[in-house]
């Protein structure tokens, strides 16, 4: 894991050169780019996966339904669409381009396309990478104590809120 090559960009998403893996996490100078899928049903839940112990970033925490660095030379899409395939077994699903931003910490700097699916078909997690997932409402998700939750994906879900809210309610996808 620790081989992989990412492209590293500037603030305006544009190519300046490319990083391993290693270099990138824990150097915030360095921003690499990643798509972030959120995965919604017909009733309107949110799908989100508990991070792996083994995880790098952020172990066992829930977090954004599908989350993934983008390969040097791939589009954000064709990350997105990789990752929903690796790390829950979804393929096919429409999904739509929703915005992007940069999401610095004192650990990593980050580029990030965020995109919407909706999917009713199974799911299958990758042990690998998820202790486990399930679909959450959204009012279950803010029942519980923000420490279960990644940082980055708080953020998200806070986008995405400001995001529906700007697009209008023929946006969001509601039973």
């Amino acid at each position: 894991m620790s081989a992989e090559v990412f492209d590293v960009v500037n603030e305006a998403d544009e190519v300046v050169g490319c990083a391993l893996r290693a270099q990138v996490h824990g150097n915030p100078q360095l921003i690499h780019r990643v798509a972030h899928v959120l995965v919604f049903n017909s009733l309107g839940e949110l799908f989100l996966q508990l991070r792996s112990p083994e995880k790098d970033v952020q172990p066992n925490r829930w977090d954004t339904s599908v989350g993934g660095h983008v390969d040097t030379g791939e589009t954000y899409e064709q990350a997105a669409r990789r990752e929903m395939r690796e790390e829950l077994g979804i393929d096919g699903a429409r999904i739509d381009p929703l915005y992007r931003y940069l999401h610095r910490n004192e650990y990593e700097s980050e580029m990030v396309a965020t995109f919407r699916a909706l999917w009713d078909g199974p799911v299958q997690v990758d042990p690998t990478e998820i202790t486990e997932g399930r679909f959450w409402s959204i009012a279950e998700i803010g029942g519980h104590p923000r420490e279960i939750y990644t940082p980055n994906f708080l953020e998200e879900l806070s986008r995405y809120r400001s995001w529906l809210a700007s697009a209008g309610p023929e946006q969001g996808w509601r039973p």
